[in-house]
């Protein structure tokens, strides 16, 4: 039957054979179903009245209402009426009719909001403005009524007592808003609603014989509760807990798409095209037992009217046990969870969430399509004792066990979802406090606030706060050097380290996401790396980040694979089809990656995140899957340097195992160097000892962690823009690193710079200015930027080079030691070497080298050394490409004093600078840069060093690259 022939009086809504005996298996079954009022799950769920029959049971016809059955066991069975239900029905209705919410001082009521003081006859209006079907009931509302009597019924027997509590909605949404009621009308509904409802009956007699214009999507309206006190844990449920109203919290690891699950059915008998409407359809597709035309008795043939049903939103979400709940050397448990109606989709991959409903049983899919034999309840016969088998072969496996049936697991039906904000190891927070004019805002359902236009999302956040936070945050927004004690409150466990607070704060911000009109995504979150010493709390930090964000992912590189880090294509273990598993990336969508131990992935999974850095995506050909994912995520990763240690002399490539192209995608590079000095070391040995001796009260930040969440939230949702001067100063700013990069030579900086440095830029300063809450980017914001770029640009330390030769020192040093022995009256050798001539030369040139190595060698630093020596090697190579002939030495010589005129001032630092310049070319002839010439080929070993001075021409020698100069 349609849902409007079951308030009709018409005559031919039935059959003219069908009399009362009709009745028959419907008040079988609601002895059946005593406990749940909503009838029978195989018929229309029509108002049943003892005290008057049907009116359309009194069929005038060939089998009219004098043809009663003669068989006494054949009469109609008295309904049973659950009389508990009955009266929590009207309590729970008295309860949503009455409520007043009492407003705290601090939040007067604004003027936008509706006068009506009855907290949830507001929310039924609201219902209506907003197109909705769920009514969301506070729990703590509920424990200030009745001395908790009727929480506590409500808790122990949920799944009794929902439809009576449903019904309650049903009537007081009739009542208050019937027009909205009659467009969808419930088929549960009851027709004669209670005394009061008298609305209700008016309109329903209107339109007596009219259907719902939206037969197939009617709303079926729904009670959600939230704010239970007690939130529990998956590895908690038993079996014990089946049927009662509970809140669990897990993360959410997958979720299925949405589907229409068939509520209520409406059925056409094949045999007599009779038609049954709103077959209540449990946990499987439930079909009527018997027709009701008494000349017919069909119970197999039914044909589903698709067009006739009532189809409500279905999706199946998979939970995870939260990290910080599991124990130890356990693994995470799973559940899955069932959500109907408008709460789907609201839970997403990766989020902490918090589920309130009931525990339920359902058969286990997963078991029953094993391979190999099939779990079956069978009596085991076989232990008796056969031929030589004596005694039986004994029990075998738990099938062998008897009749017991292992292929039930438990599952979670869903009424709420709400979000879970509290951090990892404090108890899960859900004090939520809905407004009843905008209800779903304030309970944190809407839409993420990274929307398009920046007003519409911050009103919309602003809505969700109470008056008490709004003042709050507009005292922080408002006060002075904000920027800097955000710094300073974020990780107060972490003694010092600002400029890494800095860029975490900034990354918690991120830039602006842009799309060009080509529609290419140009990314606005930052990358960050922390590289440094051992125990310098570089996982510290990562642990605080994913503590602090509500959709944050910690790994480690050597355990993560790169499937793991991006998606894996897993089969369905219900389906049997393909699916894609999100990954670590994925999970973190919107919210940051921390990889911990970086440099210890392998290279081919450090590859895999390349996309991820820059294009924001993962993209997936595998299994008949082909799919571009979005990856829209920070990645914040920690890297031990090679080694152990940092070395300060060597580039930061060199110092870290990564490749340049990664290397490139991070925005910022924080090099953390653990070094010795005695105020910081006693002001950190302090700082750790207190937070060991009085735990929480040693530290004392300015922002609380909600603060702060609060904060960065409304911080998020603006869109800052440059101006002019600051577009200006960013242009000089990037030529200014491109001048540095070039000018010093390969190697001088840890990495090169490259147009993604100066995307870092401008991102860093959007960051900024949003960590000051303003619309506009100024100069100040990017020269911060470049500070922090500067610093994590860190300049190589390179050894101060020694430019004395060695053949010069011995000489010298020899000379000075014949010259002192002459002095001292020994004979001069003659031409025959005799022994005593031969020890004493050795002994002089034994002498000289130790004098030598007493005497302190030439030594300029590095950076000198390079600026010499190409401004030398630039001259030679003029002189080379235009003459095609080197440079005398003396020429050489002169034409740099002449350059370096300016900074010289005495004779002596002349004689000292041209000293300087000799050796600085004896050293680069050593290294390979010039090459010595006299006359056709090179100097002679044995000619004398004047000779030498006199006729060498320097030319470029052939290994020398001028080119990378």
């Amino acid at each position: 039957m349609s849902s409007a022939a079951l308030f009709s009086d018409r005559p031919s809504a039935r059959r003219p054979g069908s009399d009362a005996r009709s009745a028959r298996p419907k008040n079988r079954h609601s002895v059946r179903s005593s406990s749940r009022p909503r009838g029978p799950p195989s018929e229309s769920n029509a108002p049943q009245s003892e005290e008057e029959p049907f009116p359309d049971d009194e069929v005038v016809g060939s089998r009219g209402t004098t043809n009663r059955p003669r068989n006494p066991m054949d009469r109609a069975v008295p309904r049973v009426v659950d009389t508990t239900g009955e009266l929590l029905g009207q309590r729970f209705e008295d309860f949503l009719e009455t409520f007043i919410e009492q407003p705290n001082s601090s939040e007067m009521r604004s003027s936008g909001e509706p006068t009506s003081d009855k907290y949830y006859i507001a929310q039924i209006h609201g219902l209506r403005i907003y197109n909705l079907s769920t009514l969301y009931v506070d729990y703590q509302h509920m424990s200030q009524v009745q001395e908790g009597a009727l929480n506590d019924a409500i808790v122990q027997q949920y799944y009794r007592f929902s439809p009576f509590m449903t019904r309650a909605l049903h009537n007081l949404i009739a009542k208050y808003e019937p027009r909205y009621f009659k467009e969808h009308r419930q088929p549960t509904a009851s027709s004669q609603q209670t005394s009061n409802a008298t609305i209700t009956a008016a309109s329903e007699s209107d339109l007596p014989d009219e259907r719902t214009t939206n037969q197939q999507t009617d709303k079926l309206f729904t009670i959600a509760f939230y704010n239970l006190p007690l939130v529990s844990r998956v590895r908690h449920l038993r079996t014990s807990s089946i049927g009662q109203l509970l809140s669990i919290s897990g993360t959410v690891t997958r979720t299925s798409e949405v589907r229409p699950e068939l509520s209520l059915a409406t059925f056409t008998c094949e045999a007599c095209r009779t038609v049954i409407a709103n077959v209540e359809q449990t946990f499987r597709y439930t079909e009527p037992t018997q027709c009701p035309n008494l000349t017919c008795g069909n119970r197999q043939g039914w044909r589903l009217d698709i067009r006739q049903s009532t189809f409500v939103d279905w999706q199946k979400v998979r939970i995870q046990e939260n990290s910080s709940e599991i124990p130890t050397g356990s693994m995470p448990r799973t559940m899955d969870v069932i959500l109907r109606g408008e709460i789907v989709d609201r839970a997403k991959a990766g989020e902490k969430c918090i589920f309130t409903g009931t525990l339920i049983v359902v058969p286990d899919v997963s078991q029953l399509g094993l391979p190999g034999v099939r779990p079956e309840a069978t009596r085991d016969n076989r232990n008796a004792p056969r031929g030589g088998d004596v005694g039986g072969s004994g029990v075998s496996g738990l099938k062998a066990l008897g009749v017991r049936d292992l292929t039930y697991r438990l599952a979670f039906l869903a009424c709420m979802v709400t979000p879970d904000t509290s951090t990892s190891g404090s108890a899960a927070s859900q004090q939520l406090n809905g407004s009843a004019s905008n209800i779903l805002s304030s309970l944190n359902q809407t839409a993420p606030l990274e929307s398009d236009d920046g007003d519409r999302a911050q009103d919309a956040f602003l809505a969700s706060l109470t008056n008490a936070e709004i003042d709050d945050l507009r005292k922080m927004v408002h006060s002075d050097h904000i920027y800097s004690r955000l710094v300073n409150s974020l990780a107060p466990m972490v003694y010092g380290h600002e400029i890494v607070k800095k860029g975490l704060l900034l990354q918690l911000m991120g830039g602006v996401h842009k799309v060009t009109p080509e529609g290419m995504q140009l990314r606005g979150d930052l990358n960050i790396c922390i590289v440094g010493d051992p125990s310098t709390s570089k996982s510290q930090f990562l642990k605080y980040i994913c503590s602090f964000l509500p959709r944050a992912v910690y790994t480690s590189g050597k355990a993560s694979s790169a499937a793991g880090l991006t998606a894996a294509v897993i089969k369905d273990e219900e389906t049997g089809e393909f699916t894609i598993e999100a990954g670590a990336l994925m999970l973190a969508d919107n919210g940051i990656c921390a990889i911990d131990e970086f440099d210890k992935m392998d290279i081919s999974d450090q590859v895999a995140i390349h996309e991820a850095m820059e294009q924001q995506t993962i993209s997936i050909a595998k299994a008949g899957i082909q799919a571009t994912l979005n990856a829209r995520t920070s990645i914040l990763a920690a890297a031990n340097p090679v080694g152990g240690r940092y070395n300060r002399k060597t580039t930061l490539r060199a110092n870290i195992n990564m490749s340049a192209p990664i290397m490139s995608r991070f925005d910022l590079f924080f090099v953390i160097l653990d070094e010795c000095n005695e105020n910081v070391d006693r002001h950190l040995a302090q700082h750790i000892v207190n937070i060991h001796r009085l735990r929480d009260d040693a530290i004392a930040p300015e922002f609380s962690t909600e603060q702060l969440q609060r904060y960065i939230k409304f911080a998020r949702t603006f869109k800052p823009e440059f101006t002019p001067e600051a577009r200006e100063l960013l242009v000089e700013k990037y030529k200014e690193l491109r001048a540095d990069d070039a000018q010093g030579g390969i190697g001088r900086n840890s990495y090169r710079i490259t147009v993604r440095q100066l995307e870092s830029m401008i991102r860093l300063s959007e960051a900024i200015a949003k960590a000051n809450c303003v619309e506009e980017v100024t100069p100040n914001f990017v020269r911060e930027a470049f500070n922090l770029l500067r610093q994590s640009i860190i300049s190589v330390e390179k050894d101060d080079v020694e430019v004395d030769d060695e053949e010069d020192e011995v000489n010298d040093t020899a000379a000075e030691a014949g010259s002192s022995r002459d002095a001292d009256g020994d004979a001069n050798m003659n031409d025959g070497e005799d022994d005593n001539a031969r020890d004493n030369r050795d002994g002089a040139a034994g002498q000289a080298s130790a004098l030598a190595s007493s005497r302190p060698r030439t030594k300029i630093t590095h950076d000198k050394y390079m600026s010499i020596m190409n401004m030398l090697a630039r001259r030679v190579n003029d002189d080379e490409t235009t003459s095609g002939e080197g440079v005398e030495q003396e020429e050489l010589i002169i034409w740099y004093l002449e350059q370096k005129e300016d900074e010289i001032d005495t004779e002596e630092e002349l004689a000292q600078e041209r000293e300087l310049v000799r050796k600085v070319i004896k050293r680069m002839v050593k290294d390979n840069i010039f090459m010595q010439i006299r006359g056709e080929g090179l100097v002679e070993e044995g000619a004398s060093s004047s000779q030498a001075a006199e006729k060498t021409v320097y030319v470029l020698h052939p290994n020398c690259a001028i080119e990378e100069m």
